[in-house]
């Protein structure tokens, strides 16, 4: 190239209106605010134990809260894609309905005893059924509107930012930030290493590194943003952490009470490994009632790093560009927030707010709406994420390669937080005592 050639344009940038991040932020504020302002959210009375149980969880009190919520969220979604979505208005509005229709029986089925005894989620159950649609049913173009699964997932993490209470947080939870921060780094390091060992591509490996390492499915969707990854390999990503989370919900806990780990120990171990925080509550609960209040503590000690993680990812990201593409842009402010997923902001902002906006009694007030809230949002997303997701097309995807990468680091993972949590809540907090 001549001294005088001009470096190629830079990339468009899309208006705030296209761009899911703010859009997810827009649209979890209001239901935020409306739940502070004192909106008692209609939430259905879903538990089972039997088939003669059923008639209760379809009466009509139910059907109504279940109508109600959901004519609210699906409105809510499209008048804030409404820009995005043009004449695909109507198409997203119908596909919406048949999403949470599956996302609220996802749910039914993990409210029966039995289920929930075994630790199996909602989330679990919404993949499922989204996997078995995609597999058995067609799936129209009005369908894939509604196939928002980025969108849905985003919305969910602001509002779990509402439940994130710094003080709180560090009150009881500093062995949990020490084990978290310790975690972290190795692990992600650890399986990006591995996985740049099996020939897996550095965009896979992030989202990999980042879901094994910090919470999952929400870290893996911020760790893409950072990167402006493939949807394709973020819903392989997905898929792997879902399909590897149910053996560790129902083998774990027996692994705990096997070599004689303390509540405390289990529950830490637990929180750190488990890649969701319903996973981490139904699987303590087996342990005991210590185990299930560390596990929560460590698990929220992983989530409140995204952002931090978020942010490191991206100055990396466009640095390691730079240094291999010379025409790339320098890894500037400018670049680092385009890279920046935004969504982390409202779930930071959110945080902040109740953590220092309102006295913790208050704000555990709001508790039980947001994450009812959360929940539909949660199951809305992995139906989705079943939805456009074809079996034969992941195995294809990385020749199995990226789905080995996830395994040895989570093999790692579970040593090395076992070790830490033996340390840090057995060894250590014995001598403090």
């Amino acid at each position: 190239m001549s001294e005088s050639a001009s470096p190629p344009p830079p990339p468009s940038r899309a208006a705030f209106w296209q761009n899911e991040d703010w859009l997810a932020v827009i649209a979890a504020v209001p239901l935020i605010a409306a739940v502070v302002q004192g909106w008692k959210v209609q939430l259905p009375t879903l538990a089972w134990k039997s088939g003669a149980d059923i008639g209760a969880v379809f009466s009509s009190a139910n059907l109504t809260a279940i109508g109600t919520t959901s004519i609210i969220l699906i409105v809510l979604g499209a008048i804030v894609l409404a820009a995005s979505l043009g004449k695909r208005v109507l198409s997203f509005l119908c596909g919406a309905c048949i999403v949470f229709s599956l996302a609220w029986l996802a749910q039914m089925l993990a409210a029966n005893s039995t289920l929930k005894a075994y630790g199996l989620e909602y989330v679990i159950f919404a993949l499922s059924l989204g996997l078995l649609w995609s597999h058995l049913l067609p799936v129209p173009e009005w369908l894939m509107s509604a196939v928002r699964t980025e969108f849905f997932i985003k919305i969910g993490i602001v509002i779990l930012g509402a439940g994130m209470l710094f003080p709180e947080l560090m009150k009881a939870g500093l062995p949990g930030l020490i084990q978290a921060a310790l975690v972290i780094p190795v692990v992600w390091h650890f399986t990006f290493y591995f996985a740049r060992k099996l020939k897996v591509d550095d965009e896979f490996g992030v989202m990999l590194s980042t879901a094994v390492s910090i919470c999952g499915v929400s870290a893996a969707i911020a760790a893409c943003g950072a990167i402006q990854g493939d949807k394709k390999k973020l819903s392989y990503v997905t898929s792997v952490v879902l399909l590897c989370a149910v053996p560790m919900l129902i083998f774990m806990p027996m692994l705990v009470k096997w070599m004689g780990l303390s509540e405390a120990v289990g529950g830490a171990w637990l929180g750190g490994t488990l890649d969701t925080s319903g996973s981490v509550l139904a699987a303590t609960e087996m342990v005991g009632e210590i185990a299930s209040k560390t596990g929560t503590v460590v698990k929220l000690s992983q989530n409140v790093l995204i952002g931090i993680a978020a942010f490191v990812i991206s100055l990396w990201w466009s640095m390691r560009e730079r240094s291999t593409n010379p025409n790339a842009p320098r890894p500037s402010a400018g670049v680092i927030w385009e890279r920046f997923p935004k969504f982390v902001i409202g779930f930071i902002v959110a945080s902040l707010v109740f953590s220092y906006g309102f006295t913790p009694e208050v704000a555990k007030s709001f508790d039980k709406p947001l994450k009812g809230l959360r929940e539909i949002w949660f199951a809305a997303a992995f139906v989705c994420i079943g939805l456009e997701t074809r079996l034969g097309d992941l195995a294809k995807l990385g020749g199995g390669r990226p789905a080995l990468a996830f395994l040895a680091g989570q093999f790692i993972n579970i040593l090395w937080t076992l070790l830490l949590a033996w340390l840090l809540f057995g060894v250590f907090a014995s001598k403090a005592a």
